[in-house]
């Protein structure tokens, strides 16, 4: 995944440390780190996903790898991982005062369950019904949930994977309120619509991803808020689910939306896909895509010696022809996905040399990384803090 993240043109990523049921996260950032020590050729971080709370020695383990510079936690509030109303409150107190950034996967499981309950029993089973079992409802509501425990506790929290122009709107919302609350959406959200589930057979499998891809209308909503700052990132939200009987197609050839993987490869893609649409076509202009792919996401994660050309700052450079034209093919990413969901796609603008702290990792279509050449990205401290939005103190001894 990291030789085709640089590929695209990224020198630094911020993945999931998973928690399995029952594991204690000094295990789970552990093992982690040593596949990432071994294998990662580009700098990195963890994002700790937080699914069991009732391990031995969960708090304390949680204060430890805060202090070590593991600032930012990802939670849910959908899938068989899901932490209840009461457990997020929690983690989000011990985030604040740990200095740690709370990431949330923000959809409304009861919702979806519903849905999806009613379009399988009408015996709607296509790769096109997923977007329906996911009702953007299922999002706005968790969306508006989560910002205002945001706001009562005065704890910062990044939403994930946006995709409804009414979770932009809350999230507007929010911030005039004061709420510490960020967001990011994705290439899949701006750039795609439903439509593309609607595909023969299982072949919109490739596409789906949750929550699903939306509507134009939301798409000019994404852009809009990406532009005026009520979105602040562009990621990846990298998933790369084959798709055969060991992803995608796991439950063979008869599988219901339902029994189907979500997400899809983006790493490579992410860049290239925002230069085209930022610079090349003019929604927002080469500054505008700096700031959002390189100098914010430094700045709110923490990755201090990342996202500006300065001296004494890590080397991290991208030249980019902005003339180079490529059509992405069928297989052409530089990972083991075995397919490429923006195949067909036209770019003008490309990534033809890559820099991680002044050394060529790619150039002219070759990679020149090794295996466990990326370092691990301590962070002391985050941008996102209390009180940045201008709220008012904790309300918490106010209940």
């Amino acid at each position: 995944a990291t030789r085709s993240a640089a590929m695209g043109g990224t020198t630094s990523v911020i993945s999931f440390a998973a928690q399995a049921a029952g594991q204690t996260l000094a295990d789970t950032v552990a093992d982690y780190a040593a596949r990432a020590e071994r294998g990662a050729m580009i700098d990195h971080a963890f994002h700790l996903t937080l699914t069991d709370l009732s391990v031995p020695g969960f708090e304390a383990d949680l204060a430890t790898l805060m202090a070590a510079g593991h600032r930012s936690l990802k939670v849910f509030t959908t899938y068989n991982i899901q932490l209840g109303d009461a457990e997020i409150l929690r983690v989000m107190a011990l985030a604040r005062a740990g200095g740690a950034l709370v990431c949330v996967h923000a959809e409304n499981d009861a919702i979806i369950a519903r849905a999806r309950a009613l379009l399988l029993a009408a015996g709607h089973r296509h790769p096109r019904d997923h977007a329906r079992s996911r009702p953007r409802m299922a999002e706005i509501e968790a969306i508006e949930r989560i910002c205002r425990f945001a706001e009562y506790l005065d704890q910062p929290v990044m939403l994930f994977h946006v995709s409804t122009a009414e979770g932009v709107e809350a999230i507007r919302a929010a911030k005039a309120r004061g709420a510490p609350v960020w967001c990011e959406t994705c290439p899949h959200y701006l750039l795609m619509t439903e439509d593309v589930l609607d595909k023969p057979g299982l072949e919109g499998a490739k596409w789906m991803c949750s929550p699903p891809q939306r509507t134009v209308q939301d798409q000019e909503a994404l852009w809009a808020g990406l532009l005026d700052g009520t979105v602040s990132l562009v990621s990846s939200d990298h998933a790369p689910y084959r798709f055969d009987e060991t992803g995608k197609l796991a439950a063979g050839p008869d599988a219901d939306f339902s029994q189907i993987a979500n997400g899809l490869p983006g790493l490579e893609t992410r860049l290239p896909l925002l230069f085209d649409a930022m610079v090349t076509q003019g929604r927002g202009g080469p500054l505008a895509f700096a700031e959002i792919t390189a100098r914010t996401p430094a700045r709110l994660y923490g990755l201090a010696d990342k996202g500006a050309i300065v001296a004494g700052m890590d080397a991290d450079l991208v030249i980019w022809n902005p003339e180079t034209e490529r059509t992405y093919g069928a297989d052409d990413l530089h990972d083991n996905v075995g397919y490429n969901p923006w195949e067909g796609r036209r770019l003008r603008g490309w990534p033809e040399h890559v820099l991680l702290r002044g050394e060529t990792l790619a150039a002219g279509g070759d990679f020149a990384g090794t295996p466990g050449g990326g370092r691990w990205l301590d962070r002391p401290e985050i941008g996102c803090r209390p009180g940045q939005q201008g709220a008012a103190p904790t309300r918490e001894a106010e209940a």
